[in-house]
């Protein structure tokens, strides 16, 4: 694609970054075929292609984002499939990315999205707002019905049954690896899945140590920063991400470290991208880039060190790929492959790489698009005939549990169970 940024634009590195992804753009339109907007809505410029061309005028005319670009651009999942597909290599992400930031920055949403935006970036990221608001939410669900955003009914019927109550292991300590260490990792404790579930890192953990892990939960790590980042809310974002870089490194410094291991994938494809994210910051640049090489999703330290293999469960375990893990990190056969080794029946639904539809808070700033894509999600899973469901990453989980009577659980949960630890507590509720 040929792109006519002036010498002074290109001055700015998001835009320098913008015209290398747009040149390698060749309008094939292979992407179209696994965008799943263009699926449920049809419109070209709901599609990566569509939505090139938009970033591209807008950027190129430094105008200030319109209401038809800003439209198109936050209907994206940011699933990434497109970059899976391209046969040109054209890095989406960062493209989109840019674009996000850029609206955030020229145009004035009205005011009911900015104040909806400031809350989410301002909750959903601290665990304990996030405790309180899910509390709320759940007072509030009876009368959802009554409440004419469909936005805010969506965020209503998010809360779950039940909030778990706070696990201490997510507090900041050291675990020791039961038996000879072999690996001395950090294990990324999140921020919304503290609230949500904390089955997934008590798992993690109970899997590490017996696999000969000593686990440190770092002081001063939190939110990796994807949920306001998605959001064009670069300020917070890198705000997050910065302290889980000097958390993290203070950790490696002190005492070493193999892997920050990452067990919500979402948070994986973020954390992988803290070397681009500061590739221009002086004083973070080095170690943004040693950070995003440790990053590990769970899967793949599990494959490195070695799962014993197990017996049949007589289990048949539906694997759902999380478009963060497939796409975002390129891991697809591992979490299968761990799930099969240690004795569990897997089976895989039709189009596995198209999204659930959760991405983040798209399942609250979106909800009619995200329940489309729930609804075909389910129904590819339950034509499986599963007795469970698993997946690697917590928004996924939650999105697919609301539409289903079959258990969602975490892959880790699965595998813990499968090696010496309890069975999952979403599997006897």
């Amino acid at each position: 694609m040929q792109t006519t940024f002036t010498p002074e634009q290109l001055k700015d590195p998001g835009i320098a970054r913008a015209n290398q992804i747009l040149r390698s753009c060749v309008h094939c339109g292979f992407c179209t075929a696994t965008c799943p907007t263009y699926q449920v809505l049809g419109d070209e410029l709901d599609s990566p292609r569509g939505r090139i061309y938009l970033i591209k005028d807008m950027l190129e005319k430094g105008r200030p984002a319109d209401e038809k670009t800003v439209k198109h651009i936050d209907r994206c999942l940011s699933c990434l499939a497109c970059m899976t597909t391209c046969p040109s290599g054209v890095h989406y992400m960062h493209l989109v990315d840019e674009a996000r930031a850029y609206i955030e920055r020229t145009y004035k949403r009205p005011l009911g999205d900015r104040v909806l935006r400031a809350v989410l970036a301002r909750i959903i990221p601290h665990p304990g707002r996030f405790r309180l608001a899910l509390f709320a939410a759940r007072l509030g669900r009876p009368f959802a019905r009554f409440v004419p955003d469909a936005r805010l009914r969506a965020m209503l019927a998010m809360a779950p049954k039940r909030v778990p109550p706070v696990s201490r292991n997510d507090d900041p300590q050291v675990f020791p690896a039961e038996g000879a260490r072999r690996l001395r990792v950090a294990l990324m404790t999140g921020c919304a899945q503290k609230a949500l579930n904390t089955d997934i890192n008590d798992a993690t953990l109970r899997l590490l140590r017996r696999l000969g892990c000593e686990v440190v939960v770092a002081k001063g790590q939190g939110c990796c920063g994807a949920l306001t980042h998605h959001m064009g809310k670069a300020d917070l974002a890198h705000s997050s991400a910065a302290a889980n870089i000097r958390a993290w490194m203070a950790e490696k410094r002190a005492g070493g470290l193999d892997a920050v291991v990452i067990n919500t994938s979402g948070c994986g494809t973020t954390v992988k991208d803290y070397g681009h994210m500061f590739r221009t910051d002086p004083k973070l640049a080095e170690d943004a880039a040693v950070i995003a090489g440790l990053a590990k999703d769970i899967s793949e330290v599990l494959v490195q060190i070695g799962l014993p293999e197990g017996a049949p469960k007589g289990l048949r375990v539906a694997y759902h790929a999380a478009c963060s893990l497939q796409h975002g990190q390129q891991i697809k056969s591992a979490p299968k492959d761990l799930l099969k080794r240690v004795g569990f029946e897997v089976v895989e639904p039709a189009d596995s790489h198209l999204c659930c539809g959760s991405a983040g808070t798209y399942n609250l700033l979106q909800p009619t698009i995200s329940q489309e894509l729930k609804a075909r999600k389910v129904a590819t899973l339950e034509a499986k005939a599963p007795q469970v469901i698993a997946a690697g990453n917590i928004g996924c989980m939650m999105q697919i549990g609301s539409g289903t009577a079959v258990p969602v659980v975490h892959t880790v949960e699965l595998l813990d169970w499968a090696t010496g630890g309890p069975k999952p507590n979403g599997m006897t509720d």
